[in-house]
C-alpha cells in the first residue's frame, strides 16, 4: 500500500485565488473597455439630440417670428398704400398747391360755383406729412344749394381735402341765399423725410 500524499493549503488555494483574480480583472477589463465608453457614448448622444432639439425650437421660433414680422410688414404696407391714396400728387409745394388748385376748380364748376381768385398759404409739417394749403374766394352765388354741394364734394374726395375755415357774408340781407366769401382748403403730401425715403427706395 502506497503511503498518502500530503497536501498543501497553499497548492489548494493557488488555483482558486488565480481564477478570481482573473475573473476580477476580465470584469474591470469589460468595465474600463466597454461599459464606461458605452455609457459616454450614450451620454452624448442624448446631449446631442438634446442641443438638436433645442436649435430646432429656436429655428421654429426664428421661423415663427419671422412670419409675424412679414405679416406686420405687410399690413403696414398696405396702410401706407392706402394713406397715398389719400395725399395730393406733387413732389413740390407748387406742384401740390396746383393740383389742388386744379381739384377744386373742376368741382367748382361742376357745382356752378364760380371762383375769384386763389392765394397759396405757408405750409406746415404735420408729422411726417406736409399740409398744403389754398385760401378760395368765390364769387356771388345765389345757390345755397350748390354751394353746399359744392363744400360737400371737396370733403368726400378720394384724396383727404379738409375746410379748415370758411367765412361767408350776406350780400343782401333780403337775399339771404346771396352769398360771398372765402375758404381755406387744405389737403397733405408727403413730407419732405418721407419723400427722401421714398426716393432711396
Amino acid at each position: 500500500m502506497l503511503p498518502a500524499k500530503l497536501v498543501t493549503p497553499k497548492q489548494i488555494t493557488s488555483p482558486r485565488i488565480f481564477w478570481l483574480l482573473f475573473a476580477l480583472v476580465a470584469t474591470l477589463a469589460i468595465y474600463y473597455l466597454a461599459i464606461i465608453p458605452w455609457e459616454e457614448t450614450k451620454k452624448k448622444a442624448e446631449e446631442e439630440i438634446l442641443l438638436k432639439r433645442k436649435i430646432l425650437s429656436q429655428y421654429n421660433e426664428i421661423l415663427q417670428n419671422r412670419a409675424q414680422v412679414e405679416l406686420n410688414l405687410e399690413k403696414a404696407k398696405k396702410q401706407r398704400e392706402e394713406i397715398n391714396k389719400k395725399l395730393i400728387s406733387g413732389d413740390t409745394l407748387q406742384l401740390a398747391a396746383a393740383n389742388l388748385q386744379d381739384m377744386v376748380k373742376k368741382i367748382a364748376e361742376k357745382n356752378f360755383v364760380s371762383l375769384r381768385s386763389f392765394r397759396i398759404l405757408e405750409p406746415k409739417d404735420i408729422g411726417p406729412f406736409r399740409q398744403v394749403s389754398l385760401q378760395i374766394e368765390f364769387l356771388p352765388t345765389n345757390s345755397m344749394l350748390n354751394l353746399s354741394h359744392f363744400i360737400a364734394d371737396l370733403e368726400n374726395q378720394e384724396k383727404l381735402i379738409v375746410i379748415s375755415d370758411m367765412d361767408l357774408l350776406i350780400i343782401n340781407p333780403r337775399l339771404p341765399n346771396a352769398l360771398q366769401g372765402n375758404l381755406m382748403v387744405s389737403a397733405y403730401m408727403q413730407g419732405s423725410k418721407m419723400s427722401e425715403k421714398s426716393k432711396e427706395k
